[in-house]
């Protein structure tokens, strides 16, 4: 069980994140880790708000690369701050474009083409343990599932010891991508992406997080309780509970919560799920 978070931006919003993490700390996540801004400033930011997740907290930190608007050297010198921050968790994956996730796909004319590329990067820059990305319903680009799970098979062979999905919320769709990477004799164990609903606004937001619309039986129960912003939020932790159970009792080797630096959501998701019984092996 793991919680990202992402880099402040300012002295408010530092607050926000020291107060997500010292609330979330007591659920003794696995591991933690602080999403990547390609640009100068950005970069800047999330060494800083990994040291700052690392000095409070027991958890694994684990810090993310892109390959977006970047050389292969400015790359190495991320991957040298990491090092120097004692992080040695990378998140290797090649970044939505400034557009959005389904906007053209531009390479730095000094830079990598893919994750994979990125992957092998970092394994030969040092000693790194290496996630990547997956995408239960479909990378936004392609939409070629088949494909997915190779180019998956691909980062396994060049160094990635671990994945973590995209948001989702159709569980069928997670166990569909196993099926077919398992296929492939790809054995990376795949980390269930789990993002919470909270309000209403965040069903728009999620198609372009993800590049896919949320299943309209989701939708639905959400739109039934819209003018009760309270109500929104019960039933959107319902949600998130069903998918986590049902994904772990169907195998899935762990959870990681797209905190947007926020713990009540988390919080009362995992307190609702702790009640559960544990799932016996059939």
């Amino acid at each position: 069980m793991s919680f990202e978070f992402f880099p402040p931006k300012d002295d408010a919003g530092t607050t926000q994140l020291l107060a997500a993490i010292e609330a979330l700390q007591p659920l003794r996540p696995d591991f933690v880790s602080v999403t990547y801004g390609a640009t100068g400033s950005s970069r800047e930011r999330t060494i800083d708000a990994t040291l700052l997740i690392s000095e409070r907290t027991d958890a694994i930190t684990m810090g993310h690369l892109t390959c977006v608007s970047q050389s292969v050297e400015e790359l190495r010198g991320a991957l040298g701050a990491y090092a120097d921050a004692g992080v040695g968790h990378i998140l290797a994956v090649r970044g939505d474009p400034p557009g959005g996730p389904t906007a053209a796909w531009e390479r730095h004319p000094d830079g990598l083409e893919n994750a994979t590329e990125l992957v092998r990067l970092v394994k030969q820059a040092g000693d790194f343990c290496v996630g990547v990305a997956a995408f239960p319903d479909g990378h936004p680009e392609q939409h070629d599932f088949d494909l997915d799970a190779r180019i998956l098979a691909e980062k396994e062979q060049a160094g990635a010891e671990f994945a973590i999905t995209q948001l989702f919320f159709d569980p069928a769709a997670y166990f569909r991508l196993i099926e077919r990477v398992r296929a492939l004799g790809c054995e990376l164990p795949i980390i269930a992406g789990i993002m919470p609903v909270t309000n209403i606004s965040q069903i728009e937001r999620f198609a372009t997080f993800s590049g896919a619309d949320l299943p309209a039986a989701v939708v639905a129960r959400l739109r039934a309780v819209a003018d009760d912003p309270d109500a929104v939020r019960e039933v959107g932790t319902e949600i998130a509970v069903e998918l986590c159970d049902t994904l772990l009792a169907g195998g899935a080797p762990g959870l990681q919560f797209f905190t947007q630096n926020r713990s009540k959501a988390t919080a009362q998701i995992l307190e609702q799920l702790r009640q559960i019984p544990p799932h016996s092996a059939s």
